[in-house]
């Protein structure tokens, strides 16, 4: 796999092999995206594998490109929680090249898992909902707003960790602003405030994981129409739907798709109506043993053994 990344005013030739920053010796081409591509590398210094993100964008010079680069790498950075991706440095290459450090993750996307396998059983999708609200708390305690929640940034590891990736179009509370050329992100999963150019917030987040959820439950995007200014239409005015396998996790969707960001619940409240057994409202504490941490049989039959009057907890790995 060979690319061609015009980033500091000449082609630059990436490749396997190269030698990025005089550290980090590339692999193989583990994805891409609009923002950038992703690539196995070879820490040669501390001899660790590490992914590497090229960021690249289309049609800007190579100090906006540095700078959003910054941006991606210190918002993701201030999150300090195992569900978010960790970030390593940032480096350049001597013809300016940003390069994003950052930990490799072993496992696929959400995106890829419902592409091999269909929808997801419910309590799979219940445990993703729950590490998800979770980390975006997380996110936005610290002032920030992720902006492009989907399953392709949803990375399901081998050992059960669910990780929030790419910080590539965050931006701080209250200062969010169109990039060049207009919107930026997936229209299936952008708020309708985003898709009519107003201010995005924490709730634009929690519909976008809405949208995430109602396609790991049900295989598809609620709002896909083919193009986008359908879908952001679709997105702007129509319901989502139909339901057909999202059973007890159909309220708690229905809520964070709402059209307008004040009635949506919150990140608590949709945690707790995710995990209350049978629509009772319980009290939902901040822990619980983390020896379930990882155990889906076991949070199953925990949350279906509880009796109305005990608390259920979280999955707050």
């Amino acid at each position: 796999m060979t690319v061609v990344a015009e980033l500091a005013g000449s082609p630059a030739i990436v490749a396997p092999g190269r030698l990025v920053a005089g550290r980090y010796r590339l692999g193989a081409l583990l994805g891409r995206g609009g923002m950038g591509r992703v690539w196995l590398a070879e820490d040669e210094v501390l001899r660790r594998r590490v992914a590497l993100k090229q960021v690249v964008l289309s049609g800007l010079v190579s100090e906006e490109v540095r700078a959003s680069a910054l941006g991606e790498a210190r918002a993701a950075a201030r999150i300090d929680h195992i569900g978010a991706v960790r970030i390593h440095d940032l480096v350049e290459d001597p013809d300016g090249s940003p390069w994003i450090v950052m930990e490799l993750l072993s496992g696929r996307t959400l995106a890829e898992a419902l592409d091999a396998g269909g929808p997801l059983p419910i309590l799979e999708v219940t445990r993703i909902a729950l590490r998800l609200l979770d980390v975006l708390e997380a996110v936005h305690r610290e002032g920030l707003v992720h902006r492009d929640v989907k399953p392709s940034n949803v990375f399901l590891c081998d050992g059960g960790r669910v990780v929030l990736t790419d910080f590539g179009i965050a931006c701080a509370v209250g200062g969010c602003t169109l990039p060049p050329g207009g919107l930026a992100g997936s229209p299936a999963y952008m708020s309708p405030e985003r898709a009519r150019g107003e201010e995005d917030g924490p709730a634009s987040d929690l519909f976008s994981l809405g949208a995430t959820l109602f396609a790991a439950a049900e295989g598809r995007s609620p709002f896909s129409k083919g193009d986008p200014f359908s879908t952001l239409v679709a997105v702007v005015e129509d319901s989502p739907g139909p339901f057909v396998n999202a059973g007890p996790l159909r309220p708690v969707i229905e809520g964070l798709l709402a059209k307008k960001p004040q009635s949506r619940p919150t990140a608590d409240q949709a945690r707790l109506e995710a995990v209350a057994p049978r629509g009772q409202r319980v009290y939902v504490p901040t822990s619980r043993p983390r020896a379930m941490a990882d155990d889906s049989i076991a949070l199953s039959a925990w949350l279906r053994s509880a009796p109305a009057s005990s608390p259920v907890a979280e999955d707050n790995a």
